[in-house]
């Protein structure tokens, strides 16, 4: 039982609870912005303030071809009559509409200064003039033929149209941003002509998917160009879905610039960067040393996007140049995809493709419908007056007899010649001049065109199939006037792969590549001698100090030095000092703990793997991959107790490892049987009563065990003589075969 209505108390306060008060108000504040603010109709891709000025410029009569008006003039109107929301989001929304790096194909065509790709703003609204485009023309036409729905304005002084007949696709052509009430829209710019091919495949088959229609539509078409890097996989889902995103880099070409020098020169930039702020920010990112392989940029633009880029170094890969610059700034963006659309012009729905296509289908359908009835009616009306002036032609005589002598003469010729009132209107109306036989000729010959016209408009009514037929006719027309050979039409985003060049460090991408020879000594003092130095007898050493280890590198390698604590440290090659010297401490280039000294180096191999063993006989198998440090701290990799020390790091070659102990004990055993880890204390290699381990390495038994003795001679022994060493992982091994070296190691 409904309550009775409680009048509202004397002193004119009602209570409203807050609650209450705050859920209506901003559902009421949420369906304005998203109904008529933020988001466009799915039908004519246009947010209601687009529409209106569209629609106010064709009440101005600004025709394609036509004079150009005062932007103040259409805005004036536009506001006056249809959008009461201020001048200069009026005019910021026209600007937007004749921007040829803004919109794909431009509404508006613009006379004056608005704006450019650099960031700056359009002249004010008294400098700047305006008129319509064929674009523009294409979505109005048949706005006059009740083509679609007209509501009261504001003020209900006038009428406007609830949505544009839309005789283009022009919501994925010209795309839209919007962000409303808890939820946004962001649909990037299309090729009108891979739309048009699409519309016209999803007519002939009306189940096709999304991911069939990809096949005409692979991705979006910027104004501005660049490059779509994206995988085609994420490109057919994000318009399944309606959500994703898209990778879009600048496009850019290397240029010789005589003796050897060369500068990366940008001719498209990204969509939605300004150009100004590109340079800005690289500049910035070249003073700050974030761009070590950058020396210089600058702005050569003129009609066209030219941003030159000078390498700090001909030696500089232009790719690797460019991906550090792809990288770090805005000339590779994200460009997101969010078709947040009013299906139907009422319902806020995220679309895929294929729903968007056939939105726009089902409009072009409707809309074909409605002028059909709309002509069919004028044609009835015409048909009606044509029958009633023949009429008269066969009597002309009396008709003039009553229109002179009668003082009704229209009530007397509707009941002497049986007329309508429209018929017997336009018989009044028709000036004397017009009552000759030729003119009874032609109205005759315009009788039998309507009818003709009449029959055709019916039979289209009536059939489904002739209807998407014409609807099919219209988009032929519209591939024709926007298609892939004409200069508006043609596709200017292409696809590319970006180039395959892993993890680089672009700091280290300068160095130009040479061969050198890194030696290192007993009391870890480290060098690059030039080239690849096979004898090093002429090597000079600090003091009693002596040769550890050298072997070949390159200039652009990464050297692994392994300490006795189980770290590993990082060097540059290209940082190393030279080999005129004694070289430097490996101390001053790496954090080693107090007490742990070098144990080896040797130059980085990705991918590569390597035997890592203790004192106390224990070790696995490691990448290289997971040794490698960022920082002087190094990499904590093999696990040693106080009393012990990191021992061996060597290359894994062959199938099994040998081990040697102190106490002369040597085990051979499958290479299978350790384990393989990033980091850790690992297993045990070989079984002690005694000390510890000398030495390891692994081997290719089907090679034979070969070892170095303290004259530099070459051991071997045959794999049928290994017998009786090969045994599985901690045994304790037997004595070694007869000539091994009394040092104990493999030399």
């Amino acid at each position: 039982m409904n309550k009775p209505f409680e009048p509202p108390p004397e002193d004119g306060i009602e209570t409203v609870a807050l609650r209450e008060a705050l859920e209506e108000r901003y559902l009421a504040y949420a369906l304005s912005t998203i109904m008529h603010r933020a988001l466009p109709d799915a039908r004519d891709g246009l947010k209601p303030v687009h529409r209106r000025i569209l629609h106010g410029m064709n009440l101005l009569r600004l025709n394609p071809g036509g004079p150009f008006k005062k932007s103040a003039k259409v805005v004036g109107d536009v506001m006056g009559s249809f959008h009461p929301h201020g001048d200069q989001a009026i005019y910021d929304a026209l600007v937007r509409l004749a921007q040829d790096f803004a919109s794909r194909y431009p509404l508006v065509d613009g006379q004056g200064n608005f704006g450019n790709i650099d960031g700056d703003a359009a002249a004010a609204q008294r400098y700047t003039e305006t008129r319509l485009t064929d674009v523009a023309r294409r979505l109005l036409a048949g706005i006059d033929e009740d083509a679609v729905d007209f509501r009261p304005n504001y003020d209900g002084s006038t009428d406007e149209p609830v949505v544009l007949p839309a005789a283009f696709p022009n919501l994925l052509a010209n795309g839209s941003q919007g962000i409303a009430v808890g939820m946004a829209t962001s649909i990037p710019p299309h090729n009108a002509g891979e739309l048009c091919q699409a519309a016209l495949y999803l007519i002939d088959h009306p189940a096709a998917t999304s991911e069939q229609l990809v096949g005409f539509v692979p991705g979006p078409d910027f104004p501005t160009g660049g490059i779509l890097v994206d995988q085609r996989d994420a490109v057919v889902e994000a318009y399944r879905t309606g959500r994703g995103s898209f990778r879009v880099r600048a496009r850019w070409n290397r240029e010789d610039t005589g003796r050897g020098t060369w500068a990366a020169v940008v001719t498209e930039i990204p969509y939605g960067v300004p150009k100004s702020r590109l340079i800005e920010k690289i500049a910035e990112l070249i003073t700050e040393k974030k761009l070590p392989l950058l020396a210089d940029v600058r702005d050569e633009s003129a009609e066209d996007v030219r941003v030159v880029f000078e390498p700090r170094s001909r030696s500089v890969d232009p790719v690797v140049m460019m991906e550090s610059l792809f990288r770090l700034t805005e000339l590779e963006v994200r460009i997101s995809l969010n078709v947040n659309v009013l299906a139907g012009g009422k319902v806020p729905k995220v679309l895929g493709l294929a729903e968007c296509l056939r939105e726009w289908l089902d409009h072009r359908r409707d809309v074909l419908g409605r002028r059909s009835r709309h002509r069919l009616a004028a044609i009835e009306r015409r048909l009606e007056i044509l029958i009633g002036l023949l009429i008269v032609y066969l009597d002309l005589d009396r008709v003039i007899k009553i229109i002179r002598e009668k003082d009704e003469p229209k009530a007397e010729l509707m009941r002497v010649f049986k007329l309508t009132e429209l018929q017997a209107n336009a018989i009044l109306d028709t000036r004397l001049r017009s009552l000759r036989r030729l003119e009874e000729m032609e109205l005759k010959r315009e009788r039998g065109e309507l009818e003709a016209e009449k029959s055709k408009l019916e039979a289209l009514l009536g059939s489904e199939a002739k209807q998407w037929k014409m609807v099919a006719w219209e988009i032929r027309d519209i591939h024709k006037a926007y298609g892939p050979e004409t200069a508006l039409g043609r596709r200017r985003t292409t696809f590319e792969h970006p180039p395959e060049i892993g993890e680089v460090d672009f700091a280290e991408a300068i160095v130009e590549r040479e061969p050198v020879t890194v030696i290192v000594s007993d009391k870890g003092w480290i060098r690059a001698m030039k080239g690849h130095v096979a004898d090093l007898s002429k090597v000079e050493f600090k003091g009693d100090d002596r040769l550890k280890t050298s072997f070949f590198a390159e200039t652009t390698s990464k050297i692994l030095v392994m300490a006795t604590n189980g770290k590993f440290y990082t060097l540059d090659a290209a940082k190393l000092p030279g080999g005129r010297g004694f070289g430097d401490p490996i101390r001053l280039s790496a954090d080693l703990d107090e007490g742990a000294d070098v144990v080896t180096a040797f130059s980085y191999r990705p991918g590569s793997k390597l035997l890592l063993a203790a004192s106390d006989g224990r070790g696995f198998v490691a990448s290289a991959d997971d040794l490698v440090s960022s920082t002087r701290k190094g990499r904590n990799v093999l696990g040693v107790d106080a009393q012990e020390r990191a021992l061996v790091a060597v290359p894994v070659v062959g199938d099994h490892v040998v081990t040697i102990g102190q106490n002369r004990k040597l085990l051979v055993f499958p290479l299978s049987q350790l384990p393989e880890m990033t980091r850790g204390k690992g297993v045990r290699l070989q079984r002690y009563k005694d000390g510890g381990m000398a030495d390891a390495k692994t081997f290719a038994l089907a090679d034979g065990l070969t070892w170095k003795d303290t004259s530099g001679r070459t051991w071997t022994v045959a794999p049928a003589d290994l017998a009786e060493w090969v045994g599985n992982r901690a045994e304790a091994g037997r004595l070694p075969p007869k000539g091994f070296p009394k040092s104990n190691t493999f030399g």
